[in-house]
């Protein structure tokens, strides 16, 4: 056990379980309890959720959710109620601040309150609306993690229209394979970014991406990069920031359109990886209860909290940042490489403005840790509270390195989900302990599984992650997808009327806590052992000869036979040799089988990872048996694919 919880303090999760206790005369006493009354008993959970955080609506709901309809039929949730998701983000409306901002490049935080959030807000729909922009309309950003990103998102929803987003770091295609599909009338974007300290010139981007959205009315460009070319003369529909919002700056009062439940809010993308990006539509509702519930209930927040989580306005962690409006916390936003100008520049941002919590992805913590960095010597960290990672699992070194060298008491939470959900299935919680390698649980209201080949529940083995009850931040559909044949594909084919996640994990009979084993379509499956290859993950990356891996499946061509394929990125400095492959078979062989043992071990100088930061094993797979990958534009490094061509150790087994 790394962390205990103190449970002398009576929590929120607490304060929800009693009112549940009172109200249906129940006598839930533990999580595990609690977590099955919640799954059992769904339509009362979330119904007792909306009401606890007490959710802003203008018409009540008539039924919450249809008990017969199985998850597979997408069932509606909240029928009849109408709200809008920008007037709860912005019920406050006072003087404590609501947003932090900076990024690499600058020296200064710059702070916005609740009340001059609400009257940018009111501007920018103004603006929005005079221009033509309705309910139901898309408007999009290309654009970076900065204020201007949430102020156009919440204007957005103010009118019910809906709000679309990818941070600079995508390529061009990348973004016409996405925007083409959803017809944008709005977008804004930037001059220019800084990343890695260097300036990076967007509009030649910009321009590009102009030109392929035949039905955009308005490009709007703002200087995020003072110094940089602000030249729009080639960019057709375009004008500044301030010129678009001329016309609306005079005191104009903030409507909000009240829509259905259901109601689209977003619309976010697969990765990319496997085909042109799925587009999920996410509802306005379904949004805002669950991450209100992962929270306020889960993670006990309040308006005393800051949460700074390092992401890029592409990825849904951005989407679920913002949420956090909703409790009247703050919201810490950062742009640009979190290693500049030192590695601790988050933990000075931390010591300087009293941020509670850290948001994170696994690949930084590790990358700190071999870079030495010990904040628990260098800064106060006095505030902190929480550490939340995610993008992939967390190694368990990393959490020995959390708790020894920057902090012993605070809740470390790996957390998991996805952008199909836009929120998590399983995470952090205030009520439980934290063991390493685990995440702490299961969410409430959300009735996973872990399911072996036949459709059975396992515990102590890998197997898919599945949920057998509908929950409300299921996608309210595909967009363009006629009679929903790509929604129900994507989660219900393997097991009719059971959302298949398309993750292995593990659960322990022991902990409740649950390991992350790797995207099931990446299943490495020798000799008829199925197993996921963070499996691998875990054993490999302790050594520190190695900075990074990847492990697919090769296969042979008539299929007959399956092995598996080990690349190993060496750390500055390190030799790839027989002593470090015999070390890694030794480890495999005697922390998992024989079978888990890779038959191939090879030396590569980068490993392929999408914009948001997950490790793609299946492009990796796609090449090394001469398939052609259609969508590199989803990768942050696709150069790197070039690495697994025609490998000689790989040519004579096919």
């Amino acid at each position: 056990m790394m962390w205990q919880p103190d449970r002398s303090k009576t929590t929120q999760i607490d304060q929800l379980r009693d009112k549940i206790n009172q109200r249906f005369g129940v006598n839930i006493a533990s999580y595990p309890e609690f977590h099955k009354w919640s799954c059992d008993n769904y339509p009362d959970f979330w119904e007792e959720v909306w009401k606890f955080a007490g959710i802003i609506h203008s018409q009540p709901y008539t039924q919450v959710v249809d008990k017969t309809k199985d998850i597979g039929e997408i069932p509606q949730w909240f029928e009849g109620v109408k709200m809008n998701f920008a007037e709860n983000l912005l019920r406050f409306n006072d003087d404590r601040i609501a947003i932090y901002a900076t990024g690499e490049g600058r020296t200064d935080i710059t702070t916005k309150t609740f009340k001059e959030l609400r009257k940018d807000v009111a501007v920018y729909a103004l603006a929005m609306k005079s221009m033509g922009i309705e309910s139901g309309d898309r408007v999009v950003g290309y654009i970076p993690n900065t204020v201007e990103a949430v102020i156009a998102m919440l204007a957005t929803a103010s009118i019910g229209a809906i709000w679309s987003s990818t941070s600079p770091d995508f390529g061009v295609v990348g973004v016409l394979e996405r925007f083409s599909q959803i017809r944008p009338k709005l977008i804004f974007s930037v001059n220019a970014v800084h990343y890695n300290g260097k300036v990076h010139n967007h509009l030649e981007k910009v321009e590009q991406v102009v030109r392929g959205l035949p039905d955009l009315q308005k490009v709007v460009i703002f200087p995020f990069v003072e110094e940089a070319n602000f030249d729009l003369c080639h960019i057709p529909n375009s004008c500044s920031l301030k010129q678009f919002l001329s016309d609306s700056e005079e005191e104009s009062e903030l409507k909000f359109e009240q829509v259905p439940f259901n109601h689209p809010l977003y619309i976010m993308y697969s990765s990319g990886t496997t085909g042109v990006p799925k587009c999920m539509v996410h509802s306005v509702g379904g949004t805002l209860l669950k991450h209100v519930e992962e929270h306020i209930i889960q993670g006990d927040m309040t308006r005393d909290d800051i949460m700074l989580y390092y992401t890029t306005a592409g990825w849904m962690m951005w989407n679920w940042l913002v949420s956090v409006l909703y409790i009247g916390a703050g919201i810490f936003l950062y742009d640009g490489s979190p290693l500049l100008p030192t590695p601790n520049v988050f933990w000075d941002f931390i010591d300087k403005t009293g941020v509670t919590i850290l948001g994170t992805g696994a690949k930084w913590l590790a990358v700190l840790e071999a870079k030495n960095v010990v904040p628990r010597n260098t800064h106060s960290l006095k505030s902190l509270r929480m550490i939340l990672s995610t993008g992939s699992p967390l190694k368990p070194q990393s959490y020995e390195y959390v708790y020894r060298d920057i902090k012993s008491d605070l809740l470390l939470g790996s957390i998991s989900g996805g952008t199909d959900i836009i929120a998590c299935f399983m995470g952090h919680n205030i009520t439980l302990p934290v063991y390493k390698g685990e995440i702490q649980g299961l969410l409430l209201g959300c009735d996973m599984q872990c399911w072996d080949e036949t459709g059975k529940p396992v515990f102590d083995a890998s197997g898919e992650l599945v949920c057998l009850t509908p929950f409300p931040s299921m996608p309210v559909k595909f967009w363009n997808d006629v009679e929903n044949l790509k929604y129900r594909k994507a989660y219900f084919e393997k097991y009719p009327g059971v959302w298949a996640h398309g993750d292995y994990c593990m659960i322990s009979s022991q902990t409740g806590g649950i390991v992350m084993l790797g995207r099931s379509d990446g299943t490495l499956n020798p000799n008829g052992v199925r197993f996921g290859s963070a499996e691998i993950y875990h054993i490999v990356e302790s050594f520190k000869e190695i900075a990074d891996s990847v492990c697919v499946a090769q296969r042979k061509t008539d299929l007959s036979e399956e092995r598996v394929v080990l690349f190993l990125k060496m750390a500055p400095g390190a030799e790839f040799n027989d002593d470090l492959v015999n070390g890694i078979k030794t480890s495999v062989r005697t922390y998992l089988t024989s079978r888990h043992v890779p038959a191939v071990i090879l030396p590569i100088d980068d490993i392929p990872y999408t914009i948001s930061g997950k490790k793609v094993e299946v492009a990796v797979r796609q090449v090394i048996h001469d398939e052609i990958v259609l969508q590199r534009g989803a990768l942050a490094n696709p150069q790197s694919l070039d690495l697994y061509h025609n490998i000689p150790q790989l040519q004579g087994w096919i």
